[in-house]
Formats: structure tokens, sequence, C-alpha cells
């Protein structure tokens, strides 16, 4: 089969076909009674970031095996492409747990609404799928990837001091400089969580981003002691960084999940389909998967189909 690229698609196209839905109506939306539809021709969302485009490229292969017609859009902007999931205009998005039911329940209750999201993936899929639903989404079984936030050290950093854990980093009562987002500071998955779940001593945030290349510089040189970047990132060997287990679960259970259009691809053909990936991607081959990428350049649709080959759920060819 041919390779697949992923085609741009204007903010404006996806937004008009919202006017026009194939999900339930406002009024019925929480009594979604149709079965589920099995359409053969299927249109797969990518948020445009790396991650994003190599799951649309596996989901797309994967459903081509099952008999389907695919193609990939991308659309950078979750305002936009959620609404373009609920009308059909898109029928499949890789999605993270935690995360996208925190925006659904934004939507629904409002900005300051309390996090649904958890550590604890079961309690998070359970809000995810009640907030989905009433919309016309069905979220599909999660898998073993995911891409949550993570905190690295040096590697020398970590041998002298015996650290594995951010337990141990909070047992040795060493003074941390953090590198990562402004929202550090408040937000209770970084510095509060650190010091009140695992006892950390941090000294002070340095606002270089989340996982920025000057932020991982400045672990690497000394100026700060840990960054927060992401369980899948790919670049961390090459700054000499190493992740501190979250023994203790202070993050919240991103873990990726496909989300359909219940209407248009909530059949057991792609259920089936799409569950082939969780049976062999891990956060680990994301992450390599990931690296060859942004660092080695490859094409998305190539590195996708390779790694689906390796693991037999497509042909070679």
């Amino acid at each position: 089969m041919r390779p697949r690229r992923a085609l741009p698609v204007l903010p404006a196209l996806l937004l008009s076909a919202t006017a026009c839905t194939t999900g339930p109506s406002l009024e019925n939306q929480g009594e979604v009674t149709a079965p589920p539809g099995d359409s053969k021709h299927l249109t797969i969302g990518s948020a445009g970031f790396t991650e994003s485009e190599l799951l649309a490229q596996m989901y797309a292969l994967l459903l081509d095996r099952a008999g389907y017609s695919t193609k990939i859009i991308s659309v950078t902007n979750r305002e936009i492409y959620e609404p373009a999931l609920e009308s059909g205009r898109i029928d499949v998005v890789p999605e993270y747990a935690a995360t996208f039911a925190d925006w659904l329940n934004a939507k629904k209750n409002g900005a300051d609404a309390a996090p649904v999201g958890a550590p604890d993936l079961a309690a998070t899929m359970k809000a995810l799928r009640a907030l989905a639903a009433p919309h016309g989404l069905t979220v599909l079984d999660p898998g073993r990837a995911v891409d949550q936030n993570a905190f690295a050290v040096a590697a020398p950093y970590a041998a002298k001091h015996h650290l594995k854990t951010l337990s141990d980093l909070g047992r040795s009562a060493l003074p941390v400089r953090l590198a990562a987002g402004d929202e550090c500071v408040q937000r209770p998955y970084c510095a509060p969580g650190l010091k009140k779940t695992y006892g950390v001593r941090i000294t002070a945030v340095d606002p270089k981003g989340v996982g920025t290349t000057q932020a991982k510089q400045a672990v690497q040189d000394g100026q700060d002691q840990m960054v927060l970047t992401t369980t899948t990132d790919a670049t961390l060997d090459d700054f000499g960084l190493v992740l501190l287990a979250d023994d203790k679960h202070l993050q919240n259970a991103d873990f990726i999940v496909p989300v359909v259009n219940r209407s248009r691809a909530g059949s057991e053909g792609v259920r089936k389909a799409l569950g082939e990936l969780n049976t062999v991607l891990t956060t680990a081959d994301l992450a390599r998967l990931n690296e060859q990428v942004d660092s080695r350049r490859r094409l998305p649709e190539d590195v996708a189909r390779k790694y689906l080959e390796s693991k037999n759920l497509i042909p070679h060819g």
C-alpha cells in the first residue's frame, strides 16, 4: 500500500461541518440508543505533532488491514477537531485519557470545574466515557503506552546520589532547581505535588518550558537539577538525562486511547482492529518511534509501517 501523508485541514472547513452533525441532537444527548455505525470509509484525525501523527498512521494501517478505506487529516487544535469528531467529519482520533476527560469536563462544567482525570486509570476511563457518550463519542480501550508528565535528571547526578525514583530524590533532601513551565509553581502535578507527595526540596522553578531544549540543556549543564518533560520524550539520551520513576503515582493516567464517532466508527470491527495495537505498543516503544522521526528525520508513515511490520500486525511489503 502507498505511504500516507497527513492532509492539512482548514479550520473553517471543520467548523462548518459542526452545523450538520451525525451525532445525537442536544435534546437527546445522554440517551444514545442507535446501534454503532460501521462506515467503510473512515477519516482519522492527527493533532499535528509527531506522536499524534505516528499514532494516526498506525491506526490507518491497522484499519486498512481490516478492510476499511482510510485517510488522515491534520488538525492541531482540540477546540476544532473535537467538534469535527462529534459531527462525523473526523471518525477516529488518538487521545490521552486524563487530558481528554478534563477537557470534556471543562467544556461541560466550565473552566473552573474540578478535574476528573486521575492517576487511577479505571477511574479516569469511567469519567471519560461518561463525558464522551452524550457527544456521540465512544472511547475504546487504552493500551499500554502512556504519555504523561515526567521528571528527568542528569545521569551522573542520578548515579552520584543513587536516584532511581522521585521518592529517592525526596529522601535525599537535595535542593532542586526545576526547569519547567511557569505554571509549574501552581500545578498540583508539578512543584506543589513534588513537595507534598515526595518531599522534594524545590528551591526554585526555572521557567524554561516543558521538555524544551533550553530546559534540558540547563540540567545537562548543572544550572538546574531536574526538568519537567514527558514519558515519551525522544531526546533524553541526547542530553545525558534519565527519568526518575513516579513511584507514588503523582501524575494522571494519560494512557493513549482511540476515540471514535459512534455513529460511523463504533463497530466491533474498528474496535478489534485498533485493539491490536494495545497488545504491543509500550511507552518505551513510542519514545523510540518519536526519536526516529524527531532526531533521525524519518517520515512518520515509514516509521509506523516498519513498527507494525516488526510486530506482525500488517504484512511486510
